[in-house]
């Protein structure tokens, strides 16, 4: 199935399943990972626990978090962590 051309619930579910997949990650560094929303292909999410003050989190968020929806969803254009 072309990633261009699922639905708006399509994407929500493999960006799911995306953070599941890196879940125990975080969460092995005290750290979780909550889905906020996907607008325009951008996904917003909030990182939780130690992550959230961690030096390291734009790393996390950049190298882990977005590479790892990108293999899930390539229509992803990026992720942004808000507050």
């Amino acid at each position: 199935m072309n990633n261009d051309k699922l639905t708006h619930e399509e994407i929500v579910t493999k960006v799911m399943e995306a953070l599941e997949s890196i879940r125990t990650f975080l969460n092995n560094d005290g750290g979780d990972i909550e889905l906020v929303d996907v607008i325009d292909n951008r996904v917003m999410v909030k990182l939780q626990g130690n992550c959230s003050g961690c030096p390291m989190s734009f790393s996390t968020m950049k190298l882990g978090v977005e590479n790892t929806i990108k293999q899930f969803v390539p229509s992803i254009k990026e992720v942004v962590s808000v507050d």
